[in-house]
């Protein structure tokens, strides 16, 4: 008989604004903490794509905090070091397992459109605008979700006052912290957009060049905003002075003089800011290998469509396939995903989602009969009907999968007591609008432009379009997995737009059923199939002699140099933790206990 994968699992794991930029950190200058994507010990773990942010979370932990408190703080240090996929203008969603009930409850911190929004937000004379454009612009602004989020979370679960958790990222973002090179690689990237918002351009290129790695960074405005929200509360983002600068920049984006860039205006309100609020769902649940995976439910896409593919992927054995025949079963089930996810999932304030449906295992049974193992199906691949499956049935109009900005961030925390956090947050694009607020140190998101410009095929409905305060689909997919007894097995998350999805999927079945250590689940190379035509493939697999055997049974790939940057947590039967993340894509992550063991 198999041995359950929760002590499978286990065993494998024991076994296995001005002053930014100056010359080169001076003696006595920041230290970066030493980069590890791997760290094994108690008294609780934290996994972020950053040393510094890591290290704000031990930093928390070991002064008597718990995971909530910790994730706060390791996400506004982000917002330092990384603030071109996450911070304060941004949005996400947050996972949290509670040790003394041994439930699991999430928080969504979309970000959401102005209350004049309509399903005409991104057309223009009948046609919808360049993706650029709208990325670009105060259109595609959407009312930022992260402050909330964090009051949301420190109100229900949190030990430590907001002031105090902001205490190392305000530190951070006063007496700087070092660059390197991914930080100056995506600044480059943003180069010409930050050129023309003076804002931006005095932050981030400061004497009109680009950060030098290994210089220091510093970011006073941020610095004062973080002091004040942690003197007022986050009620400060939404109502007040700040309230007003975040509109004004919307409403009539700072453009530098002489620019030729079309940046179009937003039309959001000090009304909308004011009448933003968190939602509480209930996260998705499914069971796969004797064990319950909990995720995050509409308005994000990313739990029904991980949920579902495992669902798809339950009734197979993957721990004694080969890998190729593995990896065909894992692209073809997130095909299908995908397939239905574009047809089903919005925001369900707004739309009639199926979620409970979409999640049944008798569905995921009516889809999976559509895989063969000599033979691909075709993308794009039609949806199914959750409300009323049909065996193996693949006909009907397909909606394709809508573009998302790849650039987010996530981290995962556990604490000594055994509660633990997997929180995604966001402002989309590498960068964001590129627009930052002047005086205040943090870029506004594009968050909009998660929704679909137009009707992605005009023959089937579109969940996505935009709506007056709708939140746009998203594809983060924070999860947590817990055993039979309703403790954490291991919880984990990774940025990348709608690869979010297939990342979480690949990297769960990697450690479930492929018995990889999860940093080496993590590090695996990727594949992503989202409905498309082809599928992308990272280099450790273009370039292996597995691309060919999928090739010869239909298999059509594209490049893709990176994908995901995932962290995780996981919990040992002795009470250890092991901290998880990258060990090169983004630079690689940082994984830190507290207190070091094996």
């Amino acid at each position: 008989m198999r041995r359950s994968t929760a002590r499978k699992v286990s065993l494998l794991a024991v076994a296995a604004t001005v002053l930014s930029v100056g010359a080169a950190a001076p003696p006595g200058g920041p230290r970066p903490p030493v980069k590890e994507p791997v760290a094994v010990g108690y008294g609780g773990a934290v996994a972020s794509v950053d040393a510094d942010a890591s290290a704000a979370g031990i930093e928390v932990l070991r002064k008597g905090g718990n995971a909530v408190d910790a994730a706060v703080a390791v996400a506004a240090a982000l917002g330092v070091t990384e603030p071109y996929s996450a911070g304060i203008g941004g949005g996400g969603f947050l996972v949290h397992y509670d040790a003394r009930t041994r439930t699991v409850r999430t928080i969504d911190g979309r970000e959401t459109a102005p209350a004049s929004a309509d399903a005409g937000l991104f057309v223009e004379n009948g046609a919808p605008i360049p993706f650029e454009e709208g990325m670009t612009s105060g259109r595609g602004v959407g009312t930022p979700g992260t402050p909330a989020t964090w009051k949301a979370a420190l109100d229900a679960w949190g030990s430590k006052p907001l002031r105090t958790l902001l205490e190392p990222a305000e530190r951070l973002a006063r007496d700087g912290f070092t660059v390197d090179a991914t930080f100056r690689a995506q600044t480059a990237s943003n180069e010409a957009r930050f050129r023309d918002f003076p804002a931006s351009s005095a932050l981030f290129l400061p004497g009109g060049r680009l950060p030098v790695v290994g210089s220091t960074f510093k970011n006073p405005d941020l610095a004062r905003t973080y002091d004040r929200l942690g003197r007022e509360g986050v009620g400060a983002l939404y109502r007040g002075p700040l309230a007003r600068d975040i509109v004004n920049t919307v409403r009539k984006p700072p453009v530098r003089d002489g620019a030729t860039r079309v940046v179009r205006s937003g039309d959001l309100t000090e009304r909308d800011l004011a009448a933003y609020e968190t939602e509480r769902r209930r996260p998705t649940k499914v069971s796969y290998r004797g064990l319950d995976v909990y995720g995050m439910a509409p308005s994000s896409s990313g739990g029904t469509s991980v949920g579902e593919a495992l669902n798809i992927l339950e009734r197979t054995d993957l721990s004694t396939a080969s890998q190729a025949a593995y990896l065909h079963r894992f692209i073809e089930a997130s095909r299908i995903a995908f397939a239905d996810r574009g047809r089903w999932v919005g925001d369900p304030a707004f739309e009639d989602v199926p979620t409970r449906e979409l999640l049944s295992q008798r569905y995921a049974d009516s889809r999976a009969c559509l895989i063969r193992d000599d033979a691909v199906l075709t993308s794009p691949l039609a949806p199914g009907d959750p409300r009323s499956p049909a065996a193996c049935v693949n006909r009907g109009t397909a909606a394709p999968t809508t573009y998302e900005g790849e650039n987010t961030t996530h981290l995962t925390v556990a604490d000594k007591w055994g509660n633990v956090v997997a929180y995604t947050l966001t402002i989309e694009s590498t960068g964001g609008s590129g627009i930052t607020v002047p005086g205040r140190g943090f870029l506004l998101n594009n968050e909009l432009t998660d929704f679909s410009f137009a009707p992605a095929n005009p023959a089937v409905h579109d969940p996505n379009l935009p709506g007056p305060g709708k939140r746009p689909r998203s594809s983060i997919s924070p999860t947590i997995v817990l055993d039979r007894s309703d403790r954490p097995v291991l919880a984990l998350g990774s940025p990348g737009g709608a690869t979010i999805i297939t990342t979480v999927l690949q990297t769960l079945t990697g450690v479930l059923d492929r018995d990889l250590p999860l940093v080496e689940a993590i590090a695996a190379p990727r594949a992503s199939q989202r409905n498309q035509t082809t599928t992308e493939l990272e280099p450790g697999l273009w370039n292996s002699p597995l691309r060919a055997e999928l090739e010869a049974i239909g298999h059509g790939f594209r490049q893709n140099p990176e994908i995901g940057a995932a962290t995780g947590v996981q919990r040992l039967p002795d009470g250890r933790w092991i901290a998880a993340a990258e060990k090169a894509r983004r630079g690689g992550g940082s994984a830190m206990v507290v207190r070091p063991a094996g």
